[in-house]
């Protein structure tokens, strides 16, 4: 964190989160999933079907991002629909895919 020119060392609860965000990032098909989020919402078995996996798989790892406060989910009908959370998670998406393809 970043006040003018001090930088502020998050404290302990904050470091807890920030390690379980990153864990929740840190798996292949979650940042599959979050990479087809970046373009439009999608339900479990539109995922599960794009991504050949069973719809339990699919709402395990949307769970996980659930807790991470990455996706957000709402109902409609029998489906529900999920979105990335807000734009601060498409950035951090953009920013690391941006930082891995520098040469």
């Amino acid at each position: 964190m970043n006040k003018g020119n001090t930088i502020l060392t998050p404290d302990a609860k904050e470091l807890d989160t920030l390690s379980e965000l990153h864990k929740a990032l840190g798996d292949y098909t979650r940042i599959r999933i979050l990479w087809l989020l970046m373009k439009r919402e999608w339900c479990v078995s539109e995922l599960a079907g794009e991504m050949k996996m069973t719809e339990s798989a699919i709402s395990h790892q949307l769970r996980i991002l659930r807790s991470a406060r990455l996706v957000i989910g709402h109902k409609a009908g029998k489906n529900v629909f999920y979105s990335l959370a807000d734009e601060h998670v498409r950035w951090i998406l953009k920013k690391t895919y941006d930082h891995i393809s520098e040469q």
